[in-house]
């Protein structure tokens, strides 16, 4: 009896946020569709393990933070204290409904679901098949294999099924990056683990200067946790506008976390009592050492490539484990794509979605745009938050195709929402003139802290990836009173007219 086969158009290999998109899109545009994930439940590390759930805890605790800020206008509360076990519902109870809304969307989609993991990609020798125009299988493996169609409800199948499709996209995601030579063990843990604590800690060390270090700093530091934060230069986020940088290091320092700049970490201490040991240089002195009941290891994410079946199908990599494609997705195996956390550049879920469609319509022969980089919006969801869209002054300034580079500053708590926030923030325009445009200021970045930074960027998105020329953004009208006047009163300052700034 031979292996059990199924035929699709395309067959897809991981179901977070860029494999999903592009199962929905293709199906939308009549392909049949195999999408394959090994964990028991779709959406990937965004939806199970990283943007959802741990959004689910920073809403919590930015209520306490409204708590703590209410005897200052007025208001007189308190907080008797985190009921863990109905804060645990909460963060299920959000993921569970995403994740069982997204399986309903790929079964009325029609997408064919198969649970169990591939292991192995390979072209079908001779021509493709006349009639599917499969040329390209897929083994899956399980314990059994399990198909999931229309009726939502499981079918199990054999232990190994082999799917033949015309079309294959990678979409295998990425996982927490441990220290150098130090493994995650006991009190040392990554994300995942983090957000699924049970309590959170009296204490912590977190490592890190990124999106996910910053989140987990401001959310365990509103609860009331002792939060020292390690950081190897002299600010967060130090990859962003350096104006937007240092305020945020500014902000969670005024809160209470303890960033220390400049460390090096060369060892951690988890032995067999609670907790664990950073042993860290600071700006190359002697070695120093700080003990947290937990400490947190974020210092970026490594790409899900290391699979034998893909080299052997013809699949290459970077040095840094990322797959080597053009700038539509295509590998250098014939009809093989990729997408998400596995194509360099920003590890972020909206960048996949767009990734997923535009192979899906790539492969569709649609004829998309590749996605641009430059107009993918980054965010970081801490107290205030921090979001940027576009080029930084010193990237706009480095371009040779760019003239006129200026960077415009607006003072944040000149916005009266800004100021009864509470908080402080930063805004900053990026404008110059594109070779092809001479004369023509365009918006080139935008670069926000602010509590609402996150809707902000929205807009700024909009006008740095249409080219929208500066005097026209500056013309558009913003209501009043809100955070939004923020991103106007900055263009219109940009743009030599400033209103209620100098």
């Amino acid at each position: 009896m031979g292996t059990m086969t199924e035929q699709f158009d395309i067959a897809i290999i991981g179901a977070g946020p860029g494999g999903y998109a592009a199962a929905l899109r293709a199906a939308e545009l009549g392909r049949s569709v195999a999408l394959i994930e090994r964990d028991a439940t779709l959406g990937g590390t965004c939806l199970n393990r990283g943007c959802i759930p741990s959004k689910a805890l920073i809403t919590a605790t930015h209520t306490i933070d409204t708590v703590h800020r209410a005897a200052e206008l007025g208001v007189q509360a308190h907080v008797d204290g985190i009921d863990y076990g109905t804060l645990r519902d909460y963060r299920r109870h959000v993921v569970e409904t995403m994740t069982g809304g997204l399986a309903a969307l790929l079964a009325h989609r029609g997408v064919t679901v198969f649970h169990g993991a591939a292991t192995d990609l390979r072209e079908i020798a001779g021509t493709a098949d006349a009639e599917t125009g499969a040329n390209l299988a897929v083994t899956v493996t399980g314990n059994p294999v399990e198909r999931f169609r229309k009726a939502q409800a499981a079918e199990p199948l054999d232990a190994s099924v082999v799917i033949e499709a015309g079309d294959v996209i990678l979409a295998t995601g990425a996982e927490p990056r441990p220290l150098p030579g130090i493994p995650f063990a006991g009190a040392l843990i990554d994300s995942t683990q983090a957000l699924e604590l049970d309590e959170f800690p009296a204490s912590a060390v977190i490592v890190g200067a990124g999106a996910v270090a910053v989140e987990f700093a401001s959310m365990w530091n509103a609860a009331g946790v002792d939060v020292t934060l390690l950081i190897r230069k002299d600010r967060v986020l130090s990859g962003w506008n350096r104006r937007t940088a240092a305020t945020l290091t500014r902000e969670l320092t005024r809160q209470g976390v303890k960033v220390v700049k400049g460390t090096a970490v060369t060892r951690v201490d988890t032995g067999a009592n609670l907790g664990a040991t950073v042993h860290y240089t600071r700006d190359g002195g002697d070695e120093q050492q700080v003990w947290g009941e937990i400490v947190l290891a974020a210092i970026g994410r490594d790409p899900n490539t290391r699979f034998d079946w893909l080299a052997r199908a013809g699949v290459t990599l970077d040095d840094h484990g990322y797959v080597a494609c053009d700038a539509l997705g295509r590998t250098h195996a014939p009809h093989v794509w990729a997408v998400g956390d596995i194509v360099a550049g920003h590890a972020l879920a909206h960048r996949a979605f767009e990734q997923g469609v535009t192979v899906a319509e790539s492969i569709a022969r649609l004829d998309p745009k590749p996605v641009d980089e430059t107009t993918v919006p980054q965010i970081v969801f801490s107290h205030p938050e921090a979001a940027c869209v576009g080029l930084t002054g010193q990237e706009a300034t480095a371009d040779p195709n760019l003239n006129d580079v200026k960077e415009t500053a607006y003072p944040m708590l000149g916005n009266a929402r800004m100021l009864m926030s509470g908080v402080g923030g930063a805004m900053t325009v990026v404008s110059g003139e594109r070779a092809d445009r001479p004369d023509v200021p365009v918006v080139l970045g935008v670069h926000i802290v602010a509590p609402v930074a996150s809707d902000l960027i929205a807009e700024a998105e909009q006008l740095v990836g249409n080219r929208v020329p500066l005097a026209e953004a500056a013309r558009l009208i913003h209501p009043h009173p809100t955070f939004s006047e923020t991103l106007g009163e900055a263009l219109l300052k940009a743009d030599g007219r400033p209103l209620h700034t100098r």
